[in-house]
């Protein structure tokens, strides 16, 4: 009957992010696919208990065994993806590197509007660090994550324009870092990578693997509703770059 409930809820978050945020949200397909597989063990188990036509045992074993491993390992991920988002911004900064995300015509989308709120706020309390707004554009998006970062922060927040540097080559969290660092040379600075707070700990990270030697991680807000899709998706994410090598084995160990 557990497996049936937590199926069931599942397969009810899936709907929600699909009508909250549209049927094409990232990955927001494998809440289906693990309410689904939930469904199925627990009508499997629902047939060993009554013994009507009894599921094999050597079978219901291995598949319980092997969710078990992934769900321990997702759980693992998640705790790790947390100690991220309690994360508190050093002050006095040299550079911050505000990660880009979605934007909507030439408008920023709730999350990258959330990145910047924080990184306005971020520079009054600390007027002499330079912020460094990196992103590219997109093939849906009208111009490019830097431009619409700026565009916000000099019209919306009253942000200085010489404060800004912007970066809008990059494609992933990556290549931010990366091209962030060829322009300003911010890899040997003190400096904070600014995302939603399910991104910082992936994205300090990285950092780390790039050669960041004085990083820090600032932890913008992120959408309720999404929260926690944000983190599975996220935990996938980080399992993508430790098989990539972008991230060390030893930072998410430690």
């Amino acid at each position: 009957m557990g497996f049936s409930i937590l199926g069931g809820v599942c397969l009810l978050y899936y709907l929600v992010i699909a009508f909250y945020a549209g049927i094409t949200s990232s990955l927001s397909w494998i809440w289906a696919l693990l309410g689904g597989t939930l469904c199925l063990t627990g009508w499997a188990w629902r047939r060993q208990l009554f013994q009507t036509k009894p599921v094999p045992g050597a079978l219901l074993m291995t598949g319980g065994i092997l969710m078990a491993l992934v769900l321990a390992l997702l759980l693992f991920l998640l705790v790790r993806i947390s100690g991220g988002m309690c994360t508190r911004a050093e002050e006095q900064l040299e550079y911050v590197v505000v990660l880009g995300a979605q934007v909507k015509g030439t408008a920023p989308s709730r999350s990258l509007r959330k990145r910047l709120d924080t990184a306005a706020d971020y520079a009054r309390k600390n007027p002499e660090t330079i912020l460094i707004l990196s992103g590219g554009k997109g093939e849906d998006e009208q111009i490019s994550e830097a431009l619409c970062m700026q565009q916000y922060l000099t019209r919306e927040c009253g942000l200085e324009e010489g404060r800004l540097v912007m970066e809008d080559r990059s494609t992933s969290t990556l290549e931010n870092l990366v091209f962030s660092d060829e322009l300003t040379g911010c890899k040997t600075a003190r400096t904070g990578v600014l995302s939603n707070n399910y991104h910082v700990f992936r994205a300090t990270a990285i950092a780390r693997k790039l050669g960041y030697t004085r990083v820090s991680g600032i932890a913008a807000p992120s959408d309720p509703i999404m929260q926690v899709h944000y983190m599975v998706r996220e935990a996938a994410a980080l399992l993508n770059e430790l098989r990539r090598g972008s991230v060390e084995w030893s930072e998410v160990f430690r």
